[in-house]
């Protein structure tokens, strides 16, 4: 526990660093918002009005850059992200098969988390693993050639570690 708020400091110490150097560089709203996004997992409110003040742009249009961007986040995300590939290869061999039985799985929806905080689910548009489609990736973990029989193990499995590093 001692060790996760330690490397939490470092990384909230990164984003300020960040916020320091990049300031009153032009076209530093980016990578100040993926600094933001790396340091704390999602963007929080009081950043946004923070980096405002910072870089003299208006909260609302850090909110439209952030909402525009697929890769920005306004709520934290769950323990484990779970991809689901939409592109043309899975598309063709059952992607919306794979994303109904995680979603039936998980009781949530595309770019929601679990009650529990453990899964989020989101869609990609491309995982760049064709020939194994239809494909997820949990974390960096990829699971392809996908049914509903290998989609509830996969899933059980990152429930069973759960369960682990919970006892130890």
């Amino acid at each position: 526990m001692e060790d996760e708020i330690v490397e939490e400091e470092k990384l909230i110490q990164h984003f300020k660093v960040d916020l320091i150097n990049k300031r009153h560089q032009v076209g530093s709203l980016i990578p100040l918002l993926q600094s933001a996004q790396d340091s704390y997992g999602y963007i929080p409110e009081k950043i946004i009005y923070y980096i405002s003040e910072l870089v003299n742009i208006p909260p609302a249009d850090i909110y439209g850059v952030i909402t525009f961007f697929a890769q920005f986040r306004l709520k934290p995300a769950g323990k484990n992200l779970i991809r689901i590939c939409e592109g043309t290869a899975c598309h063709v061999n059952g992607a919306k098969t794979v994303l109904s039985v995680l979603q039936d799985e998980l009781g949530i929806s595309k770019d929601e988390t679990t009650d529990d905080g453990n899964f989020t689910l989101v869609s990609v548009a491309c995982l760049g693993c064709c020939s194994l489609a239809p494909i997820m990736m949990i974390n960096d973990e990829t699971f392809g050639n996908l049914n509903a029989d290998k989609i509830k193990k996969a899933l059980k499995k990152f429930y069973i570690e759960e369960k682990l590093l919970v006892e130890t």
